[in-house]
């Protein structure tokens, strides 16, 4: 058996050109770890899949929340229950744990102004991507966008749409 002895900068510049998406401060780290423990042939492999598989995980996740356009909002945690005169925690929670997504259902929140209704769907819509879903969020100005859904009569009523399906 032959021992070759690649220098590190060739082999992590080889797993760049092989479409490794894991950093190479994060490859160099774990060589490094994994010679230090001495691991075995099928135990590296086994951990360098297991680092790729988290860095594109991270990579799809940064991809998909950019183009969701959800932008900044409050966490759901955050969420002052006490201000909308009345709204249904219990729905809430169970729209957040996205049951209506994977029934093919859609959600529309309607309400006045200044009630939580963007800060809910950009929550809803973070917990589907968190959960490999694609979503895309819309403002009551595209919101007519959404197929099927009935203008909004209401004066100052806004309409708050925020899609999602498996990527």
């Amino acid at each position: 058996m032959t021992k070759t002895n690649v220098p590190a900068d060739d082999l992590l510049d080889a797993l760049g050109a092989l479409g490794f998406r894991a950093k190479r401060d994060a490859l160099a780290a774990f060589f490094a770890h994994a010679h230090k423990s001495r691991f075995g042939p099928t135990k590296t492999v086994e951990q360098l899949v297991e680092l790729e598989r988290r860095a594109r995980e991270l990579t799809n996740l940064a991809r998909r929340t950019r183009t969701a356009y959800l932008g900044s909002f409050k966490p759901i945690d955050r969420f002052d229950w006490n201000h909308p005169r009345k709204i249904d925690r219990e729905r809430v929670e169970i729209l957040v744990d996205l049951g209506f997504v994977g029934r093919g259902e859609n959600v529309l929140l309607r309400g006045p102004s200044g009630v939580g209704k963007t800060m809910l769907a950009k929550n809803i819509g973070h917990a589907a991507l968190a959960a490999a879903y694609v979503v895309r969020f819309k403002h009551s100005t595209v919101a007519k966008a959404c197929k099927g859904l009935a203008p909004v009569s209401k004066p100052h009523c806004q309409t708050v749409c925020c899609g999602a399906r498996r990527r």
